[in-house]
């Protein structure tokens, strides 16, 4: 697969991913040498530093995103996933772009003390 050339669709997808409900982090996807290579790019200045975290690529057959997120501690990890797999096949979807996967990792929760807890739930 290449990368996706579409301006400022990464953006635009990690902005869907960052919204979804219970998503508070999203983390540069891919292996942990990939992410070594990639910081190791931008420190050189071969790279930006502030590019997109989440993957987008794109090839004969459309749309791959790759994404790890860090989740809420009062969050439901799969009705998460599913509901930032929904907001990113929404967003392609109305770009008019076919998705070949959506693969999603949890790669962090935040511990109970540091969520945002809904202001009606008190903490004993």
């Amino acid at each position: 697969m290449t990368t996706m050339v579409h301006d400022g669709l990464a953006e635009r997808v990690q902005a869907a991913v960052l919204g979804t409900p219970g998503v508070r982090n999203v983390y540069r996807a891919g292996s942990l040498v990939s992410n070594l290579v990639g910081t190791g790019a931008a420190a050189l200045g071969v790279t930006a530093a502030n590019e997109p975290l989440v993957a987008v690529m794109g090839g004969e057959g459309g749309v791959r995103v790759e994404s790890s997120l860090g989740i809420e501690y009062t969050a439901n990890a799969i009705e998460t996933l599913r509901a930032v797999r929904a907001a990113v096949a929404d967003l392609l979807a109305a770009d008019g772009l076919a998705v070949t996967a959506i693969v999603l990792t949890v790669a962090y929760v935040h511990p109970r003390e540091s969520s945002r807890l809904p202001e009606t739930v008190a903490l004993v």
